[in-house]
């Protein structure tokens, strides 16, 4: 049985934009917060691919990891996740061929099935590409392909790519890809920080269809988490509120600038509205360290999960920080 201090944890970067604010302050913060996670002994830092959305600010994904990796220097480095449906498998092996290059032995290659957008800006993003998360298996295969020793018969090579081996994870929020991951023998990351109501049934489906493989040789399960910890119970309580804001908004279809905390989401919320950002945020860690430890403890009883990424979608900087600071005193017990 797995203990709390035996788990891996990691960063998810959601690069929020917050009100009155902008993409380039965001994004200095999201380096700042990579150099601070790496110092507290943090495995590594994701971030995610979303577009049309004027809350997130990591839509050039491998731009901003190329920008990240060369600001720390131990940390790994990667993409939770490139939705692969959006781009040309031999597009994505060059570029992050180039970011391994560049950094070797620091890059991640998350993969998600999923546009990030809405399908209005799926279209704008592919143009004459039919791109399809019906193509998943068969790109996530051309990608592997491509990343890995050229062959004598291979006539279109990812340079740089060929031979780079970039590690490649499986994302998902249903049990497709965890099936998917399972089978290809690829280490599997649950988004369980906006879908957990499906985590237990993705674990057993990925750890049922496992096949060792050349890159893994038993399942490794990473689950996404919501973060929210501060010096007490009551200070967190109140954090919170800027996250419930931003859920209520995205169910709301509204803008997902961050908002800041309020005393209280009465008359912000209506109850069904309420209960469902609870659902949302089913496995958020909201409290001072104690009440943390005693909920970390719980999943990974229930889990037996190898790593946990934590996401931390809070208004001020400085709160961001000191949560994850709080966060990896928890973890090392």
């Amino acid at each position: 049985m797995k203990r709390l201090s035996d788990i891996k944890f990691s960063t998810l970067d959601l690069v929020p934009v917050r009100e009155n604010g902008s993409a380039a302050q965001s994004l200095r913060n999201s380096l700042d917060l990579a150099q601070h996670v790496e110092k507290f002994g943090y495995n590594r830092f994701w971030v995610a691919e979303h577009h049309n959305m004027d809350g997130i600010a990591s839509s050039a994904t491998s731009v901003l990891l190329g920008y990240l990796a060369g600001g720390t220097s131990t940390i790994r480095v990667g993409s939770g996740g490139v939705m692969l449906p959006n781009h040309a498998p031999l597009v994505i092996a060059e570029q992050f061929g180039t970011l391994e290059s560049l950094y070797p032995g620091r890059i991640d290659l998350g993969l998600g099935r999923a546009p990030g957008s809405d399908q209005m800006t799926a279209r704008a993003l592919r143009r004459e590409r039919s791109g399809s998360a019906d193509d998943f298996p068969e790109d996530v295969a051309e990608l592997v392909r491509y990343l890995g020793p050229r062959t004598p018969e291979q006539r279109v090579i990812a340079m740089p790519g060929t031979g780079t081996n970039v590690p490649i994870w499986l994302l998902g929020s249903s049990l497709f890809s965890a099936q998917l991951a399972g089978e290809r023998g690829l280490p599997y990351a649950f988004a369980s920080h906006f879908a957990p109501r499906f985590m237990h049934e993705a674990i057993r489906v990925y750890r049922n269809h496992f096949k060792p493989s050349a890159v893994l040789d038993k399942p490794y399960v990473m689950l996404g988490v919501p973060l929210v910890a501060a010096d007490t119970d009551e200070r967190a309580d109140y954090l919170a509120t800027s996250v419930f804001q931003r859920i209520l908004a995205l169910m709301r279809g509204q803008s997902l600038v961050q908002r800041p905390p309020v005393k209280s989401m009465d008359g912000l919320w209506l109850p069904h509205e309420r209960e469902a950002v609870m659902d949302f945020l089913g496995l958020a860690m909201i409290g001072g360290p104690q009440k943390i430890r005693a909920k970390l403890d719980v999943l990974i009883e229930q889990t037996q999960a190898d790593e946990l990424i934590f996401t931390c979608d809070l208004y001020e900087h400085a709160d961001r920080l000191h949560s994850y600071e709080l966060l990896a005193q928890v973890m090392k017990g």
